[in-house]
């Protein structure tokens, strides 16, 4: 029976999940330890987006060197920096520190050269107002002008107490300006003991569904309303990306909470 949540594994190496209820998004995570590798090959029919969550590393795609790639000791000390995995390609990832590094997915048949996107090219700003403030990072989203298929990914941090991608919202079918995309949470906090609640709904579906996002879960979001609220007492993150009809975000509000948006315009 596919899922929607799920607790990624922290362990070396590479971790995945298994029955995610999303067809076209996949997710894994790389831990590496200071001069250690991996090396793999993106599928002919997919591409990848490596975020490096925190650490540095050389990273080699297709005989393309990008000799220094990440920095930050944490997702919540910086901007990501990423590197673009095209389909068929072949990488490498050498550790030059400990590192923990992202690697989101989507169907492609877009025939690209690799790229990086720095720091400095990631768009940074603020959604919501009151306790629903939350702060934003887009790293491969339109209209950035980068190549991709179909993969939009971003990161969002949540402050101490606060509520996020709120109010709740769908994005599953093309209806009025509403844009069809599956999604997926990578959710981070920032102490150990740090918790948040993710509401994931569909009245349509006849469901109504509760988790509690702690360090290293995820949340599959293959339809449905969906919103998180972070615990008091730590930041929380998580890495959003989608992929579906195009790479036009549109995504419709619950009906019944879509008045709080005139409290403050909300993206």
């Amino acid at each position: 029976m596919p899922k929607h949540f799920h607790t990624i594994a922290k362990q070396p190496g590479l971790s995945g999940i298994e029955d995610a209820s999303c067809r076209l998004l996949d997710f894994a995570k790389l831990a590496l330890a200071a001069g250690q590798s991996h090396e793999d090959a993106v599928p002919a029919g997919r591409e990848i987006l490596l975020v490096m969550l925190s650490g540095r590393a050389k990273v080699t795609v297709n005989g393309q060197v990008f000799a220094s790639v990440g920095g930050r000791p944490n997702v919540f000390a910086g901007n990501p920096h990423s590197v673009y995995l095209p389909r068929g390609s072949q990488y490498r990832i050498e550790a030059l520190t400990a590192l923990e590094a992202a690697l989101p997915s989507a169907p492609s048949t877009l025939d690209a050269e690799p790229y990086e996107i720095r720091p400095d090219q990631v768009r940074t700003g603020s959604w919501g107002t009151l306790n629903y403030t939350r702060h934003f990072r887009e790293i491969l989203t339109q209209p950035d002008g980068r190549p991709a298929a179909g993969l939009i990914v971003g990161e969002t941090l949540t402050p101490s107490g606060n509520w996020s991608t709120y109010p709740p919202h769908k994005h599953e079918s093309e209806d009025g300006g509403e844009a069809f995309h599956e999604e997926m949470y990578y959710f981070r906090t920032s102490t150990p003991e740090g918790f948040g609640f993710i509401r994931h709904y569909s009245p349509e579906r006849d469901f109504d569904d509760t988790h509690i996002a702690r360090d290293d879960t995820l949340l599959s979001i293959p339809y449905g309303y969906h919103t998180y609220a972070g615990a008091p007492g730590s930041q929380s993150y998580y890495l959003w990306f989608l992929a579906g009809d195009g790479r036009r975000q549109g995504v419709k509000l619950d009906p019944a909470l879509a008045w709080t948006q005139k409290l403050v315009g909300i993206v």
